[in-house]
């Protein structure tokens, strides 16, 4: 869905969330391939555990080493909306689980004001006060948030959530990211207007390791306050990064039929890793822009979809990049289970 007007767009946000959102990346990923495949968690694994949706460079594969591995070099095309990047970015899929335990993964919303095949919406944010820079993330660098294996809310990293929206318009807006009646589970209510799922990765680096053995270790969340206030990182974590955010709009409008939904009213959506509860979402990502591209966009504090530093390609030139999956394997229409066999579980 593409907005015909700024002033359409602008509509959904508050005065000061439209200062913010001019000082952001915002733009689009579409669909590079869907697929059981994870470099990071699941390294040389022709097939990973679970499904995943991936957006970015058409070099993903099942190895991709640290720095030597460079996805800028080895890729020949991107689905994402700024043709100097070759990062990839995947997050789980989502299913729908009928009443007659049959599954069928829910298709994509493409997010307000942009224009993709599926994919995610991807956001790169600088500082709040408009004048701080940040560090862009290094060749090699990659992270981790969240944890697929978790089923409740102790132990959930900041900023992983899900919105209900009403309509497709997704007005009423609902504000900032996990906040007001945002959800870290999954919502337990009918959402007539699709569920959003918000990622939001750490913003402070060791300034050392472009990785670890858990993907996380080397970056860590500001000492004391959020990165919207500007709280300041630990010492072990010196270097600000900008913000890094991932948001993928759920289209659960064919299956708000209560006649395919469990009798007893309980919400019927899983995450391609048997996840019931939505405390398992999570996102992965590996750095792979072009030179020193996104340092230029984020010191110039480019908006949205459109940057005089960085070079871009069309909806269409984007959505022609994709990728055939390792291994084939069916992920649409009705299903008897999940890619991968996984047993749903909710706690």
């Amino acid at each position: 869905m593409q907005w015909n007007s700024l002033a359409a767009l602008t509509a959904l946000l508050s005065a000061g969330d439209v200062a913010y959102g001019q000082q952001m990346l915002r733009f689009s990923c579409s669909k590079l391939t869907i697929e059981r495949l994870d470099p990071l968690v699941s390294p040389g694994m022709q097939q990973s555990p679970h499904m995943h949706q991936v957006g970015g460079g058409n070099s993903f594969r099942a190895t991709m080493e640290p720095v030597e591995y460079d996805p800028v070099k080895e890729s020949t095309c991107t689905s994402c909306t700024f043709s100097e990047d070759f990062s990839n970015y995947w997050t789980a899929n989502l299913f729908f689980k009928a009443r007659n335990q049959s599954l069928k993964r829910v298709p994509q919303l493409v997010n307000m004001g942009l224009k993709a095949d599926g994919g995610l919406t991807v956001y790169y944010i600088p500082p709040y006060d408009g004048k701080t820079n940040v560090t862009a993330f290094k060749p090699g660098f990659r992270m981790l948030v969240g944890d697929a294996m978790l089923r409740k809310a102790e132990g959930q990293q900041r900023q992983l959530c899900h919105r209900c929206f009403s309509t497709v318009n997704q007005v009423p807006f609902g504000g900032a990211p996990c906040t007001g009646d945002d959800t870290a589970s999954l919502p337990p209510k009918m959402c007539t207007g699709g569920i959003r799922t918000t990622i939001t990765f750490p913003t402070c680096w060791d300034g050392v390791n472009v990785d670890s053995p858990d993907h996380k270790s080397h970056v860590a969340y500001p000492e004391t306050g959020s990165f919207e206030s500007g709280g300041p990182c630990p010492a072990s974590h010196p270097v600000k990064l900008p913000q890094l955010m991932y948001e993928i709009i759920w289209d659960t409008r064919e299956f708000n039929d209560p006649d395919l939904w469990p009798e007893d009213g309980s919400q019927p959506f899983v995450y391609s890793m048997g996840d019931g509860s939505g405390y398992g979402q999570h996102g992965d990502y590996i750095f792979g822009w072009k030179d020193d591209a996104l340092q230029r966009a984020l010191d110039a504090r480019c908006s949205n979809d459109r940057c005089s530093e960085l070079k871009s390609q069309t909806s269409d030139a984007a959505m022609r990049c994709t990728l055939n999956q390792t291994v084939p394997e069916k992920y649409d229409g009705w299903l008897n289970q999940l890619p991968g066999n996984w047993t749903i579980t909710y706690n």
